[in-house]
């Protein structure tokens, strides 16, 4: 684990008006064949006074492109500056965060954890059937019944097998009868290759997989088989809260993370991660891209190097310490919240290191449900769980707030 240093707020403003400088700057150069410009100054002027103190929204109105993927070597030269803050950011997650060789990982920030799910499943389909000749209907993608619907978009989208298994429901914990029955169900079908998506906090219960199990069961068999971590809620929790090194690249066993800025890291929407260990983002390698600079290995193409600049900018602010500090305040918050539900004997479920509570639908009243916003497991009206999910917006006078209602709605009743 690193300690990437914080900055201050002005030598946060300084480097980010730096990189801008070394992009292209449309108004000041004779650039002719770059299909982009800046955004329209008719609506979105760069004059305004405010945008000198405010870099994002500065990187916002220069609108980068980082298309392709930086950490690789050459990419478009008109984006230079603000593509380094990206590498750095890749650097920060990859080596301070998921504890990664130096050096040793590519990565590139996606549009969420949605894209870079499909990015890392692309990756390995394209390995098993261009490296190992094993055709598409021979490979697998298997997953929890807990984990994110990206996993079906994928599997849908790349035309493989998806196989899900079973969950104890009291603990969210992977059934080990039900993995060994799926794979030796596979294994007898004649599949060939395996991938896994393996959950660091699931989306509804923030659980997570025992993901040595996938190991013992699947070396077992006769298939190869390659582990990829959906961390796109956990990323910027479980690595600060645990020293758990199995959801970390110091595990051999897996070779790609998903991360999500724009959940507990709070950078605007439509900002996740893709990491990966060298020698793998080739598996995607586009080269009928060929006037793109460095080619291009990314499911989205171009994407908003304004968003690199964000999850760039928070990193900075707050350094290793300072992120590790907020999110231990989440977890406290969390845990009072846990023993007021236990005073007033509310079944519920929350896994360790994890700031998200799962409640009963049956034990929370419909009106208290509505009113703090508790999101169902399902929306068809046979939800068995709500959940709350301990954000930096939820301070200590919203979550007593919270306990006050409730305790005043089962009263009720």
């Amino acid at each position: 684990m690193g300690t990437w240093k914080r900055l201050s707020t002005e030598q946060i403003r300084q480097r980010v008006f730096e990189t801008l400088r070394e992009n292209i700057d449309y108004r000041e150069r004779t650039v002719l064949g770059v299909p982009a410009s800046h955004l329209d100054d008719q609506v979105f002027t760069k004059d305004a006074t405010f945008l000198k103190e405010a870099p994002f929204l500065s990187a916002l109105v220069h609108n980068p492109n980082h298309i392709g993927c930086h950490t690789l070597g050459e990419s478009e030269v008109f984006f230079s500056g603000t593509q380094q803050l990206e590498r750095e950011v890749i650097r920060i997650v990859a080596e301070d965060i998921l504890r990664g060789e130096p050096d040793g990982q590519d990565g590139y920030v996606a549009s969420g954890g949605t894209e870079a799910n499909i990015q890392a499943i692309w990756i390995y389909r394209n390995y098993f059937l261009n490296e190992k000749s094993i055709p598409n209907e021979k490979i697998a993608l298997v997953c929890s019944t807990d984990t994110h619907y990206s996993a079906c978009k994928s599997a849908n989208l790349l035309n493989i097998r998806m196989v899900q298994v079973e969950v104890d429901p009291m603990t969210r914990e992977i059934k080990e009868a039900s993995l060994r029955a799926a794979i030796s169900s596979l294994q007898r079908e004649g599949f060939m290759g395996i991938i896994v998506v393996a959950n660091m906090m699931t989306t509804m219960f923030g659980s997570v997989d025992d993901i040595g199990l996938y190991d013992r069961v699947l070396e077992t068999s006769s298939m190869d088989y390659m582990i990829h971590v959906d961390g796109a809620f956990g990323g910027f929790v479980y690595p600060f809260v645990t020293d758990d090194e199995r959801y970390s690249f110091k595990n051999q066993s897996v070779t790609s993370f998903s991360i999500d800025a724009h959940k507990v890291l709070q950078a605007p929407f439509g900002t996740g991660l893709f990491v990966i260990r060298k020698g793998w983002m080739d598996k995607v390698e586009n080269r009928q891209a060929e006037y793109v600079n460095g080619l291009d290995n990314t499911l989205v193409g171009s994407r908003s190097g304004a968003n690199a600049v964000s999850v760039w900018m928070i990193l900075q602010t707050y350094g290793y310490f300072g992120w590790k500090e907020k999110v231990q305040i989440l977890m406290q918050r969390t845990t009072w919240l846990c023993r007021q539900l236990d005073a007033l004997n509310i079944d519920y479920f929350r896994a360790a290191y994890s700031n998200i509570v799962s409640l009963n639908a049956r034990c929370i009243p419909r009106a208290v449900v509505d009113r703090f916003g508790l999101v169902p497991d399902r929306h068809n009206g046979n939800s068995e769980w709500v959940k709350i999910v301990i954000m930096d917006h939820v301070k200590p006078d919203l979550l007593h707030g919270f306990v006050a209602v409730l305790k005043g709605e089962l009263n009720r009743t």
